[in-house]
């Protein structure tokens, strides 16, 4: 837990993610998109230490577990928590907040 509360600290918009999911994919895109510049983490790619991550994210409530979006070192949640602030107006003053979004 202790390391991934570090990493999601490091930057603004944070990003656990696995190589071959889609969704991973498309909220990387949306957010790049976005032209916020993102930390992404490829569990798939971590070996022992991705599947730690992946327990952790798990035991936090990710259901998937990836996408998993953190801002401002907050857990957001998956693609459709990030999609539903969006909806709702509410993603792009959070990402402002965080220091993600200048504009």
């Amino acid at each position: 837990m202790e390391r991934v509360s570090k990493m999601v600290t490091e930057k603004p918009v944070v990003i656990f993610s696995k190589t071959g999911c889609c969704m991973s994919y498309s909220i990387k895109s949306f957010f790049s998109d976005l032209g916020v510049n993102t930390a992404v983490y490829e569990l798939d790619e971590m070996q022992r230490a991705g599947r730690e991550i992946e327990a952790v994210l798990s035991n936090l409530g990710c259901n998937p577990t990836v996408p998993a979006v953190f801002i401002g070192g907050q857990m957001v949640g998956g693609e459709s928590e990030v999609m539903s602030l969006h909806l709702q107006g509410a993603l792009k003053p959070k990402l402002k907040r965080a220091g993600a979004l200048w504009v």
